[in-house]
């Protein structure tokens, strides 16, 4: 495996500083130093960029978006057994790495990074999908970020970037695909990662649009979406009943059927019947 860089290769790394995974941090660290720029590239060229990166670990992604050119990265990293790894990059790109030992759900990023940024992370998977769905409904729009390249166990990959009618079409998909352009970058097999993991992961790539592709309160949405999901096999009268009082109506009055299912409504009739649910 060639070198990016000249620090040492990653699984040296971890043997110096024993930095076995913690299965309680969800954490599977990418080995392959040319498959981590690869993925920094995802979004196009770093020149001059600012990016945040959540669970560095020991720093292979890092690595890869220093390399690349990233003028800084905010590295967000929970472990504290990482840091010697991570202090050790630090040193070898001065002035462009700054390592952050705290929990990313409870992390003011705007103190450390100035607008727009991007987001490039290889996320826990115990924490990915509540990040994501934090960074998609911010307090205003657009937000802070300008793209985020996510890696995701494949079936999450799936589901953010679904259609309708698809059994993976939900609450992911209507949230990041009302906001942003979605893609699937890359798959990646279990032995791209150590430990491997029982399943493929996938990395995803959402480019945030200057404002949603349908008019909408960002928190009705989030609501009558997860309600309407959370009984997806049941008919939407039947699964969002209680939501509104006149729920039938609302729905008609968003062009769907009472009778249909959640999968069945694509993006534009959920965020005309989160526009109904608002006028009550």
């Amino acid at each position: 495996m060639s070198q990016i860089d000249d620090l040492p290769p990653l699984r040296d790394v971890i043997a110096t500083h024993d930095l076995r995974a913690k299965k309680s941090l969800g954490q599977n660290f990418l080995l392959d130093l040319n498959l981590t720029a690869r993925i920094a590239r995802t979004g196009g060229s770093l020149e001059g960029a600012q990016v945040l990166e959540v669970g560095p670990g020991p720093g292979g992604l890092t690595r890869g978006l220093l390399a690349e050119g990233a003028a800084k990265v905010l590295a967000i990293e929970k472990d504290a057994r990482c840091l010697p790894a991570l202090a050790e990059i630090a040193s070898a790109y001065p002035g462009r790495l700054e390592v952050v030992n705290a929990d990313a759900l409870k992390m003011d990023v705007s103190a450390h990074l100035t607008p727009p940024w991007r987001v490039c992370a290889n996320l826990p998977y115990n924490v990915g999908t509540e990040l994501l769905v934090r960074w998609l409904t911010p307090a205003s729009w657009p937000p802070p970020w300008e793209s985020l390249t996510l890696m995701f166990q494949k079936e999450v990959a799936e589901r953010i970037v679904a259609a309708p009618g698809s059994k993976t079409y939900g609450r992911l998909a209507i949230l990041s695909q009302w906001r942003c352009d979605t893609r699937i970058a890359m798959t990646l097999p279990p032995e791209a990662f150590s430990p491997p993991p029982k399943i493929h992961s996938a990395v995803v790539h959402l480019t945030a649009l200057s404002a949603p592709r349908f008019d909408a309160d960002a928190t009705v949405l989030e609501r009558v979406v997860a309600k309407g999901f959370n009984q997806r096999r049941k008919m939407l009268r039947a699964a969002l009943k209680g939501l509104v009082p006149d729920v039938e109506d609302r729905l008609l009055a968003a062009g769907i059927k009472p009778t249909d299912r959640a999968e069945q409504v694509p993006l534009e009739g959920w965020c005309a019947f989160a526009r109904e649910v608002a006028k009550v």
